[in-house]
């Protein structure tokens, strides 16, 4: 069947083409459609109290959307004019100032000393103003263009909401210039090491053709995440190039047996297929294992990249082969020299000191391992974001001037009795760091009657049987002393009101480091399961995916603790991803050259010989394959101002080149050490499976017709020389 398939792809090469195409029009239109998510704290499991009290304050308080308006130096008739204003933007429900309560004809110093402190501080006010839909919306975000739209200079907009909305504002502004950096780097790699200028640009073509399906068919998700939004076409870019160089060098292959071009491009095409297939697992393993995360982000990332994958392989087999036929003439007209690394030398000394290697590798586990575990990681999601951002300027405002490094929500049952909630309300102002308590029996006296309260403040505070306090604490989010505050708060309100749920930036930072933890270690535990039993499957071996596994664990562990020893920190996000992403995308360049090892040693090669002929095959390969993934994710991590797409691009193009070390210089003398042990756990190690009947005919008909060329290498291509025996230093099997 993929024999006809091939046969007919490659036999209207243009048609292919020009439907691969056509199929970039809905899949623009999905992608277009595709709702993005900047919000990394609605992916928190919606179970946890936090989140319950979160989609409470969406509905029935639209309070989820709440910014403070800090206005400076302003008489009041300017301040109560733009609460006006603000109040007739689209997407606002309220504005909340003393102007909603008691008036502004009262003089400053006869407020109510809680009114007073609440919404005042030296000669600036402070405004509330609360929005229709939740804080992440696409109206919230127009809402909040529209408010800051009609302030002056001496405004100041603050609150999560606004945080998002300049996070979006950044992410839109900075992603062309991460795409264009991917491909620029991406195609100045291969042509140091492809031979013609035109090779690079078919590559890329497709992947582009596979990075836009892609995103089209995101439109089946409904949303994805901004980070996902961010990273996703340039890590396509790095883990799938490999796919398209593995395509191209078979038809190279194929075209010294085959007088048509079209017959040797379907031979690759089937040959090709199935290496692909089995290469890409892992890399599939590794970025499904983040869909264990309960942190709802890792599932968000997982199934994108996992879906890249996928289509990068399905391009490559369908459309690649019909770009490279139509370009053909092309490719092999702009013909140049090409950068063609040495490393034999390299691969004498490394035969020759592989029990030194091996020490090494045994050494750099236990501060490896400490220093991964040791790398400080921040939870705080301003500190990602650029200093200078207007929103950021804002909230250090509200820190400074009133004393709120964060707000939390309390919603609670309506019939608390008076003095319940005065008990309450004084309890949870006593706990330290509480800067101020704005609840509706503090804003408004018992004594006054129901019906000359004003509905603002009804609205405010009370809805549906429900009851809402908003507590300023003077600790950041994601620091330990809100933690604490946090919990002492969670038991004065639990003990009036065990139905209760605190909410707001802290707790939901605070149950978002809790939830990261636990995911780290299971999705790590996980890829690590997955990966090490495609490999075992793929060797028929216990031994080689322990060794393969702990080559690439060590490159990891290394590349987390960089941070630790360089005295960085790092996003919480980015220790998870990369543990799977490296792993997944990165365990290639040791199959590789287990896998030409492996070959070598069945044509009875003595394992020092056989491992310097696998390692001198298959440096190159690896190094250019790292060397594309580095140069994808180069670019983005050095110019993003966002943190957290910075880091994680920077840890996965740092990992790239880890992991090529380690799989050309520390695996090899893994390999050359252990294969008595290998040999000992493993099935068709020394000796190739023997084949079935309709492989073998297969076989030997190549073989009469002269196209028998040895597995893994290019036709025509001479194997390496073995480095010169020492009957004195020979080992044997």
């Amino acid at each position: 069947m993929l024999e006809k398939i091939a046969h007919a792809l490659t036999r209207k090469p243009k048609l292919v083409v020009l439907i691969a195409v056509l199929l970039l029009i809905p899949s623009i239109l999905g992608a277009v459609a595709t709702r993005i998510n900047y919000d990394i704290l609605t992916y928190l499991p919606p179970d946890l109290d936090s989140s319950k009290g979160e989609a409470l304050l969406e509905e029935p308080f639209h309070m989820a959307a709440t910014t403070m308006l800090i206005v400076e130096d302003m008489p009041p008739e300017y301040t109560n004019q733009l609460r006006r204003d603000v109040e007739q933007v689209p997407g606002v429900s309220s504005a909340v100032w003393v102007s909603s309560l008691v008036g502004i004809q009262i003089p400053q110093e006869m407020i109510p000393e809680d009114l007073r402190e609440t919404f005042f501080s030296g000669s600036s006010t402070m405004m509330i103003v609360q929005y229709d839909m939740p804080g992440a919306s696409e109206q919230t975000m127009q809402a909040i263009s529209q408010v800051r739209s009609l302030c002056n200079q001496r405004c100041f907009l603050a609150g999560f909401s606004v945080l998002i909305k300049d996070t979006k504002d950044l992410v839109d502004q900075e992603l062309p210039v991460y795409i264009l950096l991917a491909v620029a780097l991406s195609f100045i790699a291969m042509s140091l090491t492809m031979d013609s200028w035109l090779l690079p640009l078919a590559f890329l073509m497709s992947i582009g053709l596979a990075i836009l399906y892609n995103f089209g068919t995101n439109i089946f998700l409904g949303q994805i995440s901004y980070i996902t939004k961010a990273i996703a076409a340039v890590l396509q870019l790095g883990v799938t190039m490999d796919y398209s160089i593995f395509l191209y060098h078979r038809y190279e292959e194929e075209r010294a047996n085959h007088d048509d071009n079209r017959d040797a491009m379907a031979k690759a095409i089937v040959a090709a297929f199935t290496s692909l297939s089995g290469s890409s697992l892992t890399t599939i393993a590794g970025f499904l294992a983040l869909c264990a995360m309960r942190l709802l982000l890792g599932k968000d990332i997982g199934i994108v990249m996992a879906k890249g994958v996928v289509l990068g392989v399905a391009t490559v087999v369908l459309v690649l082969p019909a770009i490279l036929l139509v370009l053909d003439r092309g490719i092999r007209k702009y013909h140049h020299r090409t950068l063609n690394l040495n490393f034999d030398r390299v691969n004498r000394f490394m035969v020759r000191h592989r029990k030194t290697f091996v020490a090494l590798f045994l050494v750099l586990f236990l501060p490896a391992v400490y220093a991964q575990s040791h790398a400080a990681v921040y939870y705080k999601l301003d500190e990602a974001l650029p200093q200078d951002l207007p929103s950021i300027v804002a909230t250090n405002k509200l820190k400074n001037d009133y004393d709120m490094a964060t707000s939390h929500f309390i919603v609670f049952r309506d019939d608390l009795s008076h003095n319940a909630l005065k008990k309450m309300e004084e309890a949870v102002d006593a706990v330290p760091g509480v800067t101020s308590v704005l609840a509706y029996d503090k804003l408004m006296s018992a004594a006054v009657p129901d019906f000359f309260v004003p509905q603002e403040l009804k609205d405010l505070c009370k809805k549906d049987g429900l009851q809402l306090m908003m507590v300023n604490s003077a600790y950041p989010a994601a620091s330990d002393e809100v933690a604490q505050q946090l919990d002492a708060i969670d038991g004065i309100v639990k003990s009036l009101d065990p139905n209760a749920y605190i909410t707001g930036e802290a707790a939901l930072t605070k149950d978002l480091i809790s939830t990261a933890a636990v995911d780290f270690k299971i999705t790590n535990y996980i890829s690590v399961a997955a990966i090490f039993l495609i490999v075992a499957i793929l060797f028929q071996s216990i031994s080689v995916p322990l060794l393969l596994v702990a080559a690439i664990e060590l490159a990891i562990f290394i590349n987390q603790g960089v941070s630790y020893f360089t005295g960085a920190v790092v996003p919480f996000v980015a220790p998870t991803i990369i543990g799977c992403v490296q792993l997944g995308a990165t365990v290639d360049y040791a199959i590789l050259m287990t896998t030409r090892f492996r070959e070598e040693i069945q044509k009875g090669r003595e394992r020092k010989e056989a491992i310097y002929v696998a390692a001198a095959a298959s440096d190159n390969s690896i190094l250019t394959s790292a060397l594309v993934l580095f140069c994808a994710t180069l670019g983005v991590g050095t110019v993003s101002k966002i943190e957290i797409i910075s880091s994680l691009c920077l840890m996965l193009a740092r990992g790239a080149i880890i992991s090529a070390v380690m799989s050309v210089f520390i695996l090899p003398s893994l390999l050359a050490v252990c294969e008595p042990v290998i040999a000992r756990t493993s099935r068709w190690w020394r000796t190739p499976k023997p084949l079935k009947v309709p492989q073998v005919r297969k076989a030997l008909a190549a073989k009469a017709a002269g196209t028998e060329t040895l597995p893994g290498a290019p036709a025509g291509q001479p194997a390496p020389e073995a480095p010169e025996k020492d009957p004195a230093a020979a080992e044997k099997h």
